[in-house]
């Protein structure tokens, strides 16, 4: 029960879904989907750390970079199957959409350096 509550939790805040649905297109560090979604860095890595601890993603180390991806959901079949869904789910919120289509534009290198 309780990792089924936490990822509905994590999943009930719309920032943190448009950082599942643009983690879908593309694996991010924290600057980029700062730049994308608008929020402050802090704010970003708060919502991160919630979906980390719902098996909804996880990073990697790249420089002093941490880069954040979806997992595939093998700690939890309840993040598994939301993950699944989700791919399918919301693509045409007009919010969403405009992000998604700015994923080419983010440049770590400047974005980062800023």
């Amino acid at each position: 029960m309780k990792q089924f509550i936490r990822v509905m939790k994590a999943l009930s805040d719309p920032n943190r879904v448009r950082i599942i649905k643009i983690l879908n297109n593309k694996e991010l560090c924290v600057c980029e989907l700062k730049d994308l979604i608008g929020l402050a860095q802090s704010t970003v890595s708060k919502h991160l750390k919630v979906l980390e601890e719902a098996g909804l993603v996880d990073y990697r180390k790249e420089g002093s970079w941490f880069i954040y991806r979806l997992t595939k959901g093998e700690e939890s079949e309840y993040a598994k199957v939301m993950l699944e869904n989700l791919t399918g789910w919301l693509d045409d919120e007009p919010q969403l959409q405009k992000m998604v289509a700015r994923l080419s534009q983010v440049d770590r290198e400047r974005i980062c350096a800023a």
